[in-house]
């Protein structure tokens, strides 16, 4: 059995919620170190990430990796996946939804088992699986 992997990222940040700033870096990879801000969560993005834009890309990139995989498992291995996250933040609420849009090339599939196998991948990606408690995550499926 492989040894589980561990993943680290760390923020620094300077000053009180509203009128503070920092930085968050991808530790394990050392690929990037972005800027965060209150401003970028609340009101606009901008060129500052936010923590929904972070949770939105390992969302994106864990539910394709799931479907991808999926997909083979079907007999039907995906040419191309495309994925979005819309992960919505409302202040003072929290994360209230999820929306995982996703544009497949899949030869040999008809768009009901593509979009059924869509559905589960959802429910199976661990990413998924971690933000179970944000009610609202749904798919929207297409075959190209």
């Amino acid at each position: 059995m492989p040894r589980p992997i561990v993943s680290k990222a760390s923020t620094q940040w300077n000053g009180d919620l509203f009128t503070g700033s920092g930085t968050t870096a991808l530790e394990t990879s050392k690929a990037a170190t972005f800027d965060v801000n209150w401003k970028a969560r609340a009101e606009e993005a901008g060129a500052t990430t936010n923590p929904e834009e972070l949770l939105a890309a390992a969302h994106s990139t864990c539910y394709t990796m799931q479907f991808s995989n999926m997909l083979k498992e079907n007999g039907t291995a995906p040419t191309r996946l495309e994925t979005t996250a819309d992960v919505t933040f409302e202040a003072g609420v929290g994360i209230t939804g999820i929306t995982l849009v996703v544009k497949g090339q899949v030869e040999g599939i008809s768009t009901e088992d593509f979009v059924k196998i869509a559905d589960q991948a959802k429910d199976q990606c661990p990413v998924s699986q971690a933000l179970a408690g944000v009610k609202d995550i749904t798919v929207d499926a297409t075959l190209a």
